[in-house]
């Protein structure tokens, strides 16, 4: 998201790791789990291990270790006893890079493979009375105020290129959070397309089924959207500052869904790159059945067998790590 976001936060966080540092300790738990959002957990972690150095702490889901700051897997040792990955590669990084044990647990979107495949996009197509003769695109801006404020322009932008270019016209989806959606109708106001609001998990992931391509944001959407089949070209713009820290990145793509299946699948646009003009010129091909969209599809074929767990479900190998790790410690104690 770009340092600029933290340092406008800064005193406000670091009183919530002080204060949650010490809540934790107070309770003096069995195990602690600390999940995500590195900038904000691992500190907390930290000051735990410092004063109570007998609880184990979990990590769930692992830091972006393997794309920037390498050596922060070899620093979480002191303080992490064990990280669960989402990501299959994760494991041999932590390895790699002389991280704590790491065990891939699974994405939580492969328990809800089942639900998003009978999601109805033609009940929905009917629902909003889109016009069968017109492509559908979906876009999808983020879901934080930076990510949409800086991408809502250049993806109306493009998105006025495409229609531009199509004499039959284009239906737009915008699936949309209600922590975005004042900005997110503000923006499109703007557009010279008139846009579709769809709200709710069940439509989003109809809409994603529906649709012959999707404009998005980086994040976890592209393996939403990939796991649904969709073809997808993605953008992203951050402040300043980080975009002058892209040469630390140690990684082929940003995009999740290109990580997972190891093929740059879905083309990216990052900073400079995403312009009205190289979005336009990415997603035509994908709203009609050329070999760029063939491309996609097939690429995106395997992507659930990549982020397949076996029998036990993510959460279920997460909990039973979780306990064992609970267990010995009160037999410890």
């Amino acid at each position: 998201m770009g340092p600029l976001n933290i340092v406008k936060q800064l005193p406000a966080l670091v009183r919530r790791v002080k204060q949650t540092a010490r809540a934790a300790i107070a309770e003096n738990p069995d195990v602690v789990i600390i999940i995500d959002s590195p900038e904000f957990t691992h500190p907390i972690a930290k000051r735990i291990r410092k004063a109570a150095p007998h609880i184990p702490i979990i990590d769930y889901v692992s830091p972006s270790v393997w794309a920037w700051r390498p050596g922060r897997a070899r620093r979480m040792r002191r303080y992490v006893d064990h990280v669960l990955a989402l990501l299959p590669f994760e494991p041999e990084a932590h390895v790699r890079l002389g991280g704590p044990p790491c065990t891939y647990v699974g994405h939580s979107l492969s328990e809800r493979l089942d639900w998003i495949r009978v999601q109805d996009p033609q009940a929905l197509s009917m629902r909003m009375a889109l016009a069968p003769e017109k492509p559908v695109l979906v876009v999808l801006p983020g879901s934080r105020v930076s990510e949409v404020t800086r991408l809502m322009p250049v993806f109306g932008q493009a998105i006025g290129l495409v229609a531009d270019r199509l004499p039959s016209g284009l239906e737009v989806l915008l699936p949309v959070v209600s922590s975005v959606r004042r900005i997110v109708e503000q923006g499109v106001s703007n557009w010279p397309v008139p846009v579709a609001l769809v709200e709710g998990e069940a439509d989003k992931f109809a809409a994603f089924r529906l649709a012959d391509a999707a404009l998005t944001a980086s994040g976890t959407v592209t393996l939403e959207l990939g796991l649904s089949g969709t073809p997808s070209v993605v953008a992203y713009k951050v402040d300043v500052v980080a975009s002058r820290l892209r040469f630390l990145l140690k990684v082929h793509s940003v995009v999740l869904a290109n990580l997972v299946v190891e093929e740059n699948v879905y083309p990216e646009f990052l900073q400079e790159a995403a312009t009205p003009g190289n979005l336009a010129e990415a997603l035509l091909p994908l709203l009609s059945d050329t070999p760029e969209r063939r491309r996609q599809v097939a690429g995106l074929a395997g992507i659930s067998s990549r982020i397949a767990t076996g029998e036990k479900r993510p959460s279920e190998i997460a909990a039973d790590i979780v306990l064992d790790y609970a267990v010995h410690a009160r037999l410890r104690a």
